[in-house]
């Protein structure tokens, strides 16, 4: 891992990118909440940030996965626009479309707005402690709610807006956006696979736009970048999540979400006895 005339710092740090890729790649899409998982090493061993350019590297990684998993999805969803664009006549695709679209405009008026606050406040460990535990129980909620037959509560356009808005809390640490998505979905009627998916889609664009801003963010800085390191780190992060992926939508219907629950209580403990 490290460099050809790599020191023993270099090698060490590039091994922490390793761990908090698998770490990142393993929670991104669970609704366990990433954010919560990264703190605890630097918490409890005392490791660097990882820093900006791994930010972009693991989302780079993310973003390959879920686009690779749904790929199928996405490319229908294409030739559906293109045919809505031609004939002018709006198709299931073309709704989907919009659908994401109007999802995706909550968090990005939040990020815009709030996202320096949010840097500068609520980052610590007892706002991720109070998130885990408040958006764990919720998560419990919706999963005793499930419905048998999907039945949505609210109007299409009104259901986007409102996933969307759900989306946009996650930008406050420990939320789990997955895990705040799903919640609302079921709570708004989806079934257990319907959310999961519409999640993960919703999941494309902000990560995407997320990863874009850090990138520009880093090409102004300037600075010397281990591309090895970070080709590594995001290909862990990318096998990790697209295996959490497939296994998460193929046990969900068996297990349900209150394995997630009982963990994110769990964790959500530790970190507030750690930040007590």
């Amino acid at each position: 891992m490290a460099d050809a005339g790599g020191t023993e710092g270099t090698f060490l740090i590039d091994w922490h990118w390793v761990a908090l890729a698998l770490i990142q790649g393993l929670t991104e899409f669970l609704p366990v909440s990433s954010s919560a998982h990264l703190i605890l090493p630097s918490q409890l061993l005392g490791w660097p940030d990882q820093g900006l350019a791994f930010d972009v590297a693991v989302h780079v990684g993310t973003l390959a996965a879920v686009v690779l998993f749904y790929r199928s999805v996405l490319a229908e969803l294409a030739r559906g626009a293109v045919n809505a664009c031609l004939t002018r006549r709006k198709n299931p695709a073309s709704e989907q479309i919009a659908f994401l679209a109007i999802a995706t405009v909550p968090a990005v008026v939040a990020g815009f707005l709030g996202n320096h606050s949010i840097e500068s406040h609520l980052r610590g460990a007892e706002v991720i402690a109070a998130t885990t535990l408040i958006f764990g129980v919720l998560l419990a909620i919706a999963d005793r709610r499930v419905a048998q037959t999907e039945r949505w509560r609210l109007g299409f356009y009104l259901m986007a807006l409102a996933l969307g808005v759900a989306q946009a809390m996650a930008l406050v640490p420990g939320v789990s956006r997955s895990g705040v998505t799903i919640t609302a979905a079921l709570l708004l009627g989806f079934s257990y696979q319907n959310a999961a998916q519409t999640s993960f889609l919703m999941s494309i664009p902000v990560i995407a736009g997320a990863g874009l801003l850090k990138a520009v963010d880093l090409l102004e800085m300037g600075d010397a970048l281990l591309w090895g390191g970070l080709a590594l780190a995001a290909l862990v992060a990318g096998v990790a999540a697209y295996t959490c992926i497939a296994l998460f939508l193929r046990v969900l219907d068996r297990i349900g979400l209150m394995p997630f629950v009982w963990y994110r209580l769990a964790l959500g403990s530790v970190l507030g006895v750690m930040a007590w």
